[in-house]
């Protein structure tokens, strides 16, 4: 078999392919013939910017994201069987409540990840693929997905007829969107340009601001929703749009302060955070039981993510280089197996 390495800082073309023996699955463990794995932010921080919250150890197999079938099964497994489509969750200690340390292992980080042809992971980390959905789809919610759904319904409870506000129109925005929707709620949506903002209207965006022609597009969102600000914003940016987000959000609102896309030099203004009487709460993915909510909405809500472009296995640090580019409208998935 073969798979993908990657450390920390090794740039856009740290990605080593190596051939290794296949794996055989432990007490509890199973054995996934990988058949896709999805692009993240989390990547490029790793492999470009060389830095990572959480623990990255070297020449680890890379990317959190993957979607495949059982190959093997270890002693004790009672979550799964041979030839389930399975999806693993990127953190296989986190089963449910709050994130801890304890529970902070992550694939593609402290744990070997999922560009490879085949993976060994706990059965704890299991989830079922929606019927559905393509492995490529599938493989798609593991981080994006969940992360969406953790800083809608985390945190604060997202109602019916609430007003979200989601950043521009990468992965977990557009996930955000659609579950956002679902729930019955009103969308404002933040873009760059005309032909994106088409593209979030057709995913069910109710409002969308084009921040380089309408540079206060806080006060524009604020006005949007009627001069109360927004009851849930799911901040991916940092940096500026951090400060903007603040003046957007209501009072007793929540923002759920996913990354640092747009940079994280920025400071905190206490004054403003302070002012606007809303909650700030960090959203680090999220748990098993949160991605199976989160697949089950898929199914009920017949929801599809949005792909950008699907790469072969052989293709990996062209996807890579692709992705880095940001010319893609949704994820970069590349197909490990067909």
């Amino acid at each position: 078999m073969k798979s993908y390495h990657m450390s920390m800082g090794a740039g856009l073309g740290g990605l080593v392919l190596r051939q290794h023996e296949v794996p055989q699955p432990g007490p509890n463990e199973v054995l996934l013939r990988v058949h896709a794995v999805s692009l993240n932010y989390r990547e490029l921080m790793i492999l470009q910017q060389g830095r990572y919250p959480l623990p990255v150890k070297p020449d680890v197999v890379g990317m959190c994201d993957g979607a495949g079938e059982v190959a093997a099964v270890g002693a004790g497994v009672t979550r799964a069987k041979l030839g389930d489509r399975v999806i693993a969750s990127i953190f296989p200690r986190w089963v449910d409540g709050p994130f801890a340390v304890e529970r902070a292992a992550q694939l593609g980080g402290s744990l070997d990840g999922m560009l490879t042809e085949y993976a060994v992971v706990h059965e704890d980390a299991l989830v079922a693929v929606p019927p559905h959905l393509s492995y490529e789809e599938a493989a798609t919610l593991p981080c994006a997905g969940v992360t969406a759904w953790n800083a809608l319904t985390g945190g604060l409870p997202l109602k019916a007829g609430d007003d979200v506000l989601t950043l521009g129109s990468g992965s977990v925005s557009l996930f955000a969107l659609q579950f956002a929707k679902a729930f019955g709620a009103r969308v404002i949506a933040t873009t760059s340009s005309d032909d994106k903002a088409a593209r979030l209207r057709e995913l069910g965006a109710d409002e969308v601001v084009n921040y380089r022609s309408t540079p206060d597009w806080s006060a524009e969102v604020r006005r949007l929703s009627g001069g109360a600000g927004v009851q849930h914003v799911v901040e991916v940016g940092g940096g500026s749009t951090l400060a903007h987000s603040l003046k957007a959000v209501a009072m007793s609102g929540e923002i759920g302060f996913v990354g640092t896309v747009a940079g994280g030099s920025s400071m905190i203004d206490a004054n403003a955070l302070f002012a606007s009487g809303a909650t700030l709460r960090a959203v680090a993915a999220g748990s098993r039981t949160q991605l199976d909510s989160a697949a089950r909405a898929m199914v009920v809500n017949k929801l599809r993510p949005v792909i950008a472009r699907v790469f072969g296995f052989d293709e990996a640090p062209a996807a890579l280089a692709w992705y880095a580019e940001g010319r893609g409208f949704g994820k970069v998935v590349i197909r490990v197996a067909a």
